[in-house]
C-alpha cells in the first residue's frame, strides 16, 4: 500500500468497508452527519468512533477508538503504542524535538533509548518530518509507531507544558541552596520566598495533583535528592516513579504546597503537618493531608489523598460479607465496650472506622472522634485533633470528650498506657469506643494492651472484639489468566485448616487497562475475633498469646491467610499478592 499525505475520513471508511468492519449504511451515516466546530478538528477515527458502531461481522463488538486504532495499525503494518504516563521520562522525551516541530507535524517522542528513538503519530503516511528529524539524531535510529489521536493530542500538550514550566522555573535561579547535609542548619534562615507563587511553579503543582487524581494515587511523595528530586505516587499500595525534577524546582514546588496548606514556609528544620482541600477533575472535593520531613538534601513532602467516596462506601464495597458482616454489625450496635481495628500503616483501618462511624452517626447519637491528625473532615461527627504543644494528647482528649455526653468515641490510635487507661474508663462508664492498634493479628491485640500496662481483668471486661485487616490488590478483570492451582502453595497458605482446593485460580498478566501491573484496585482481608466468655477468662488469667490464639481458633476464628485463600478461590487476587501482604 503506497500512500502519501494524510489519511482522511473517506479513505478510512472505504478501508473499513473493504475489511467488512462496517456497512454502506454506516458509511452514509458517518458522511452525512453534520459536525460541530470542535468535531471538525478531530482525527477521522475519532469521528467514526463517535457513532459507537457495531462491527459488521461481530455485532457484539463496538468500534471504539482503541479498536479502530488497532485496526489501522495492523492495516499499515505499524506497532500500536499506548502511552503509559507513569513510565514516561518527560524531560528526555521533550528534548528530542521542539514543541513547535512536534505540533506542526503532530508527532511525539514516546520512548528514548541509547540506540533508538520511538516517535508516535496518528498519520502513518505523512512522514515528511522523518528526514528533518534524522539529521538531529546522533546515532539513534527512528522507529515509528501509531498512537491513539486522543492520547497524542493530550500528551503533546501536557508533556511540553510541564517541561516548559520546569525550564522556565530553573531560569529564575530561585531556591539555589547548598546541597550538603551541613547546609540544613542554615535553611531555617531563608525568609518566605515569593518565587513559590511563580506561575510556572503553580502549573507544575497543578499538574502533579491532577495527574495523581487521575491515576488513583493514595499518596504523593516529593523527595529531594542530590541532583534530581523524585516525584512518586503510591497506587494500589505500590510506589511508582513519576518524574525526576531538578532539586531547586522541587524546593519551590514544596514551598508552594506549604503555602497552600498554611504551613510555615520558612521553617525547614522541623517536621510539619498541614492539610489542603482541592477539587478532582470530576469536581469532587478532596482532602489532602500534608507532612514534611527534613532530610539530608532538603525538605521531603508527602501528601496523603483522602478519597471523598470512602465515607459513602457500603460494607459490601469494603469486602465485608456473610458472618463477618453480621458479627461487625452486632458489635457496633453495642452501647458500651471497646472495638479494636488492627493492622499496619496503609491497611485500611481508617477507611473501615470512618465508614462504620458514618453509618452509626444518626441524629439520635453523638459521635465524637479524637485524632492525630484529623484524617477526613466529616460534618456528622464532632472531630477533635490532639495538640501536644498545649498538652492535649489522646488521654486528655478522651477525658474532655467524656464530659461532652458522647455515645460513641473514636480514638485515632492507642499508643500508650494513659490513652489505653482512658479508653477503658470511657468503655466502663457506658460509651462505645472504637480505636486502632498496630499488631499483626487479632489475638495479639489482647496481649498488646497488657504490654502497654493495662490490667488484664480490665481488658477482659471491656473489649468486645478485634478486627485485623490487610489490603490486597485485586486482579485486573481485563487480563487475569486462569491457571491450575499449585496444590503445595495452597496447602502452605491454608495449613492446618486444609480447606477445599479449587481446581482453577487466576494469575496477574498485565494490559493497558492496569498499566501492565496485572492489578487494578484493592480489597480488604479480614480476621474478626469477637471476645467470648472463654477468651475473657483466659485474658483475665494472664494467659499467653499462644493459649489465647488456640482458644480463638477453636471458636472458629479464621486467620487472614484463610481470608486471602477465599479471595484467591473467588478469582479476585493471586497467591503472590496474598503472600506479599499476609503474615504466614
Amino acid at each position: 500500500m503506497t500512500i502519501y499525505g494524510k489519511i482522511d475520513l473517506h479513505w478510512c471508511l472505504k478501508q473499513l468497508q473493504q475489511d467488512q468492519k462496517i456497512t454502506e449504511k454506516d458509511t452514509n451515516l458517518v458522511l452525512t452527519t453534520t459536525r460541530n466546530k470542535t468535531q471538525l478538528s478531530w482525527h477521522p477515527l475519532q469521528w467514526i468512533a463517535y457513532f459507537n458502531l457495531s462491527e459488521h461481522q461481530h455485532p457484539d463488538r463496538k468500534l471504539t477508538l482503541n479498536r479502530l486504532c488497532q485496526w489501522l495499525a495492523k492495516l499499515v503494518n505499524l506497532p500500536y503504542f499506548v502511552i503509559d504516563p507513569l513510565k514516561a521520562d518527560v524531560a528526555r522525551l521533550t528534548e528530542v524535538m521542539s514543541h513547535e516541530f512536534a505540533l506542526r507535524n503532530r508527532i511525539l517522542a514516546v520512548e528514548v533509548q541509547a540506540d533508538r528513538v520511538v516517535i508516535g503519530t496518528d498519520q502513518p503516511f505523512d512522514l515528511e518530518w522523518k528526514n528533518n528529524l534524522s539529521h538531529s539524531m546522533k546515532k539513534q535510529q527512528i522507529e515509528i509507531v501509531l498512537l491513539n489521536p486522543e492520547q497524542l493530542s493530550r500528551y503533546l500538550q501536557e508533556y511540553y507544558q510541564v517541561s516548559r514550566a520546569v525550564h522556565a522555573a530553573q531560569g529564575l535561579g530561585a531556591f539555589k541552596t547548598d546541597k550538603s547535609v551541613e547546609a540544613l542548619l542554615q535553611l531555617g534562615e531563608v525568609s518566605q520566598n515569593p518565587d513559590a507563587n511563580d506561575q510556572h511553579i503553580v502549573k507544575i503543582v497543578d499538574w502533579i495533583l491532577q495527574f495523581a487524581f487521575e491515576q488513583r494515587a493514595s499518596d504523593i511523595h516529593l523527595e529531594p535528592r542530590k541532583d534530581l528530586g523524585k516525584v512518586r505516587f503510591r497506587i494500589d499500595g505500590v510506589l511508582h516513579n513519576i518524574y525526576d525534577m531538578p532539586t531547586n524546582i522541587m524546593t519551590a514546588v514544596i514551598a508552594r504546597i506549604k503555602i497552600l496548606g498554611r504551613m510555615n514556609v520558612a521553617e525547614k528544620r522541623k517536621p510539619q503537618d498541614g492539610r489542603l482541600k482541592t477539587r478532582t477533575p470530576k469536581g469532587m472535593e478532596t482532602e489532602l493531608r500534608l507532612s514534611t520531613l527534613p532530610t539530608a538534601f532538603g525538605e521531603k513532602l508527602v501528601m496523603r489523598i483522602f478519597d471523598p467516596e470512602v465515607l459513602v462506601r457500603s460494607f459490601a464495597q469494603l469486602g465485608f460479607s456473610g458472618q463477618l458482616l453480621e458479627t461487625w454489625k452486632t458489635l457496633t450496635q453495642s452501647t458500651h465496650g471497646i472495638i479494636l481495628v488492627t493492622g499496619p500503616t496503609g491497611s485500611g483501618k481508617t477507611t473501615t472506622l470512618y465508614s462504620t462511624l458514618k453509618q452509626l452517626a444518626t441524629d439520635a447519637v453523638n459521635v465524637c472522634t479524637i485524632e492525630d491528625p484529623i484524617e477526613m473532615l466529616e460534618s456528622s461527627f464532632n472531630q477533635m485533633q490532639i495538640n501536644t504543644s498545649i498538652d492535649l494528647g489522646f488521654a486528655e482528649g478522651i477525658k474532655a470528650l467524656m464530659r461532652q455526653d458522647p455515645d460513641i468515641i473514636m480514638v485515632g490510635e492507642i499508643r500508650d498506657q494513659d490513652t489505653a487507661d482512658m479508653a477503658i474508663q470511657a468503655a466502663l462508664t457506658g460509651h462505645l469506643v472504637l480505636s486502632t492498634l498496630h499488631t499483626n493479628d487479632a489475638p495479639s491485640s489482647l496481649t498488646r494492651l497488657t504490654d502497654l500496662g493495662v490490667q488484664p481483668f480490665l481488658s477482659a471486661a471491656t473489649i468486645l472484639g478485634v478486627l485485623a485487616q490487610r489490603l490486597v490488590r485485586t486482579l485486573c478483570p481485563h487480563c487475569k489468566q486462569s491457571v491450575n492451582t499449585d496444590i503445595q502453595q495452597w496447602k502452605k497458605l491454608t495449613a492446618p485448616w486444609n480447606s477445599s482446593i479449587p481446581q482453577q485460580v487466576y494469575r496477574a498478566v498485565g494490559c493497558e487497562q492496569c498499566r501492565h501491573t496485572g492489578y487494578k484496585g484493592r480489597i480488604g482481608l479480614y480476621e474478626m475475633m469477637p471476645t467470648s466468655q472463654e477468651l475473657k477468662h483466659l485474658l483475665g488469667q494472664k494467659a499467653s498469646l499462644d493459649q489465647i490464639r488456640q482458644q480463638a481458633y477453636q471458636e472458629g476464628l479464621q486467620p487472614l491467610r484463610l481470608s486471602g485463600a477465599k479471595r484467591i478461590a473467588d478469582g479476585l487476587t493471586s497467591f503472590e499478592e496474598v503472600l506479599r501482604v499476609v503474615p504466614i
